[in-house]
């Protein structure tokens, strides 16, 4: 008789019941790990498209490697202040600081990440006899928009008509139209509608006008003349100003005697004649920009060919009213020293070879380039 062992029927019963309470705990846990997992990664994609689409406008730390320049109690201009007042906040943005979420309806001008990139200058085109039908009617149309007070729109029509070809008389045209338009949207405490390259800017305890600038790449100078402060100090906590996204940069033409003002990578402000170096002592082409500590208000020249020093109260001080030190950034004219713009007090040098390499401006002339130029950030372009 063959043998076995019993087994209550109970006890296979319950194993049996055992293994399907582990088999389904199992798949709990499976599926709880899944809706965990997706939806801690829908979360993440969410958050991430807020960030891009909704987090408004912001500029990269200007502070980062800005050398300290200038000083808050020099008001270092030639220009006469415009009478103090509040500034007008009922258009544009107001924010505590570049990138603020208070600045979210405004649009940043690209920022230079560091100061030894070049900047996007596109190069003139030639004039020409003839122009596009095309051309006429973004010029028209930018007329137009004057006459409906849509001055940023004009503005940056006009300025992208620059980068085609025009005859020498509408380019002509086209920049003294520009250079008005700074008297209604850039010389002024106003911020326009649209204006992306102008905000409001709420002050904080203890700031400066210097520290501000600095935030924006521009000098005090500038924030004092366009705002209406006559002293620095004059600053308060709580007080809204009208800022400018820098940095300024200049493109000169040896050709022409000519140097062209702007803003950001491409935008035409104003130009100005200069006298440049004789044959002899040609002002070198290539890239500058300007010296950390190279902005100085009518400094002592010593005259190495004479041996003779020069002071601002000499008849025959040669330097004018500033003095903007440049130094070379492409590599065949880094070892070149003792380069700059700066005033003169012989008007006749304008438009001519007549400096020992450096460049001459109006004494005017050189106040206000003086009070747009920032040290590191500015850029010097010297072309044929």
């Amino acid at each position: 008789m063959t043998k076995y062992e019993y087994k209550p029927y109970r006890v296979g019963k319950r194993k049996n019941t055992n293994t399907r309470y582990l088999i389904l705990a199992l798949v709990v846990i499976i599926v709880v790990t899944v809706v965990l997992i997706k939806t801690h990664g829908d979360g993440t994609s969410v958050a991430g498209l807020n960030n891009s689409s909704g987090g408004g406008s912001s500029i990269d730390n200007p502070d980062e490697g800005v050398v300290e320049t200038g000083s808050e109690a020099v008001a270092g201009g030639g220009n006469e202040a415009a009478p103090a007042a509040s500034a007008n906040t009922s258009q544009g943005s107001v924010t505590d600081a570049p990138g603020s979420a208070a600045s979210a309806d405004v649009t940043d001008v690209p920022p230079i990440s560091t100061v030894t990139l070049p900047v996007a200058f596109n190069p003139i085109p030639h004039s020409t006899a003839n122009m596009t039908k095309a051309t006429l009617e973004v010029i028209d149309q930018s007329l137009k928009d004057l006459k409906a007070g849509k001055i940023i729109a004009a503005r940056d029509s006009l300025n992208n008509v620059l980068l085609v070809d025009l005859t020498p008389e509408y380019r002509k045209s086209v920049k003294k139209r520009l250079t008005d338009l700074t008297a209604k949207w850039l010389f002024n405490r106003e911020v326009l509608p649209g204006d992306t390259l102008c905000e409001y800017y709420r002050v904080k305890p203890g700031e400066v006008l210097e520290k501000i600038g600095k935030k924006y790449k521009v000098p005090f100078e500038l924030l004092m003349r366009i705002n209406g402060i006559e002293r620095a100090k004059l600053l308060q906590a709580g007080q809204t100003i009208k800022v400018v996204k820098g940095p300024f940069h200049v493109n000169i033409y040896r050709s022409t005697f000519t140097m062209d003002l702007y803003l950001g990578n491409q935008l035409f402000i104003k130009s100005y004649r200069i006298g440049l170096g004789t044959k002899e002592r040609e002002t070198p082409t290539g890239r500058w920009r300007v010296k950390s500590d190279g902005k100085l208000i009518e400094p002592p020249w010593y005259d190495e060919e004479t041996g003779k020093n020069y002071v601002a109260g000499d008849p025959e001080y040669p330097l004018g009213s500033r003095w903007i030190a440049i130094e070379g950034l492409d590599e065949q004219i880094k070892h070149r020293i003792g380069f700059a713009i700066h005033g003169t007090k012989d008007a006749d040098s304008i438009g001519k070879r007549s400096s020992r390499g450096c460049i001459r401006l109006f004494n005017g002339d050189a106040i206000e380039v003086y009070d747009l130029l920032v040290p590191l950030y500015s850029e010097v372009r010297i072309v044929e």
